[in-house]
């Protein structure tokens, strides 16, 4: 991997701090750190476009020239540890890039890429559900791969694949990411019938009307034959009872 490496062009930063930050993007510079190896950690600019180019096509490890700097820091190996976008998560601003050595191992997380066509999604509203599109492997440096695929063909309504079924290409490399991190899945979209109408019919069908006692004390008191001085009244809702005489 070391010869097929790319190289990365890197300058001494002279000048720390956002606002030099900005003004070396805005020439066309991308902002870095490289650190480790017990050594102080170095700001440096790369080519924006150079860089961001290899970073988006998948490139983790790189050789790196410092002009004008130390024997030990030319052409020493580095690895992509880390990238910064912008608030708008689009647009890379800032890589930490990590001093290595290619047989040491590391974690690095790797791109997962899924092969061949799930059976399950063959049955109508069958979808494939891939939440985790990349893992984190230990590994040494020289054996990191591009990517991993994942079969899926045998795949069915109801399977998943799981990071623990994902086959390493290397016999010592081991996986750190969790063991239940879902891979790919199908699921089946079920259509949801909704009452609405029952519900609309239900509210809108009138219910018995329930006379209550007030109601029923007054038609009864109509009906009455009317005593001395005219018509029974119905006694008020409420209204004291007379006393019992002893």
């Amino acid at each position: 991997m070391h010869e097929k490496a790319p190289m990365l062009k890197a300058e001494i930063r002279p000048k720390l701090g956002s606002r030099y930050s900005k003004r070396a993007r805005s020439a066309g510079k991308l902002p870095a750190v490289v650190y480790g190896h017990k050594q102080e950690p170095v700001a440096i600019n790369l080519e924006a476009k150079e860089a961001i180019d290899l970073f988006e096509a998948g490139e983790k490890v790189f050789r790196m020239d410092f002009p004008g700097t130390s024997n030990k820091d030319e052409n020493q190996m580095v690895l992509l540890k880390d990238l910064q976008f912008d608030y708008l998560g689009t647009n890379i601003i800032h890589a930490d890039l990590e001093r290595v050595d290619l047989d040491e191992k590391v974690r690095t997380r790797v791109r997962i890429d899924l092969t061949g066509e799930a059976k399950g999604l063959k049955i109508a509203g069958a979808i494939l559900i891939h939440p985790t599109n990349e893992i984190v492997l230990e590994c040494r440096v020289r054996d990191i791969p591009e990517s991993i695929a994942v079969d899926i063909a045998d795949l069915d309504v109801g399977g998943v694949i799981t990071a623990d079924k994902v086959k390493l290409p290397g016999s010592d490399m081991r996986m750190i990411t969790d063991s239940h991190a879902v891979i790919a899945q199908i699921v089946e979209q079920k259509e949801v019938v909704t009452a609405e109408a029952s519900v609309v019919a239900a509210e809108g069908a009138a219910e018995p009307e329930v006379i209550g006692e007030k109601e029923r004390a007054e038609k009864a008191a109509a009906a009455a034959p009317a005593g001395k001085g005219g018509a029974a009244k119905a006694p008020a809702a409420g209204a004291a009872k007379p006393a019992a005489k002893k």
